[in-house]
């Protein structure tokens, strides 16, 4: 958003200009010569209101460049004033409680405020970007039947490479549950990463896959391993692994045994230094695990 200027009104979109009058004027023609000194559609501008010596606009959009508007007021006001019908005073002037307000600003004096927010701005993302909160599941973790290890081990590891790192609390093996509390971790806590282990299994229980496509339907999703629904206590075709965005926030979900965990951090960690999308990321990990898998059944085979 910085590096486009774009800044949000925050539904402060009237603006309002005073010392001006009507006589027969094509308030189309107002609305276009509007549009065409702040860059925006014609669609964009509403008149709102006319009356006495003030008009009235509204602006249709949720965001506006700044350098569109900034120290605009002269030319806007010449503009309007060369439509037939429309007068203008010389002690006309522009009011708006909102961005809006940059059009009287001087543009110098703007351009300097607006580069030291731009700067606020980047440095609040890059903050919030290396913050990163780390969710243990299921059941036997949240009675306290077993030690997390998981946790302590994924902060350790991204500590090292500037993260930092909170721990929630473990998570139950609910669908409804994880998504809740990841939604709220990642708008109220300002989280750039969000990172779950446990519960990307097969069986019924195992629920995390769920909640992360309940934040993310578009999550890319990845098998481990693949076998027949129904085989056992297993209700699903697989096990998967998980990486969605909500936001600017990346989560990803990871599996629950520790060696596991401990094979999938370096591909992680390689993958957020070189900024990898979701779907790499995600298919890196799955492949770790499938490839370890496969060593693991081979090994197996070879000592029967």
């Amino acid at each position: 958003m910085s590096n486009e200027r774009n800044h949000y009104l925050l539904k402060k979109t009237e603006l309002r200009i005073s010392g001006i009058s009507l006589k027969g004027a094509d308030l189309n023609a107002i609305a276009s010569v509007i549009s065409k000194v702040l860059c925006l559609s014609e669609r964009e501008i509403l008149v709102t209101n006319v009356q006495d010596n003030s008009l009235t606009l509204d602006i249709l959009r949720r965001s506006i460049d700044t350098r569109n508007i900034v120290g605009k007021k002269k030319i806007l006001l010449q503009r309007l004033s060369e439509i037939e019908g429309v007068y203008v005073s010389e002690a006309a002037s522009l009011h708006s409680n909102g961005m809006l307000g940059w059009i009287e600003a001087d543009v110098q004096t703007a351009r300097e405020a607006l580069r030291r927010s731009e700067n606020m701005v980047n440095e609040i993302s890059r903050r919030v970007k290396m913050r990163a909160i780390v969710f243990s599941t299921g059941q036997d973790v949240s009675n306290g039947q077993i030690k997390d290890t998981n946790a302590p081990l994924i902060k350790t590891r991204l500590e090292k490479i500037g993260y930092s790192v909170s721990i929630g609390n473990p998570l139950k093996d609910d669908e409804e549950v994880i998504s809740g509390i990841l939604r709220k971790a990642i708008h109220g806590g300002g989280y750039g990463l969000v990172i779950t282990t446990g519960g990307i299994g097969a069986e019924d229980k195992d629920r995390t896959i769920e909640a992360i496509l309940l934040l993310d339907p578009q999550a890319a999703v990845c098998y481990t391993c693949k076998f027949e629904a129904g085989t056992g206590r297993h209700v699903k075709d697989g096990v998967r692994v998980a990486v969605g965005m909500l936001s600017d926030t990346l989560i990803v979900a990871l599996p629950g045994p520790n060696d596991e965990v401990d094979q999938c951090l370096d591909i992680l960690v390689r993958d957020l230094e070189s900024a990898r999308d979701k779907n790499s990321i995600s298919e890196n990990i799955a492949g770790t695990l499938r490839r370890s898998l496969l060593d693991r059944i081979g090994h197996h085979e070879k000592n029967k």
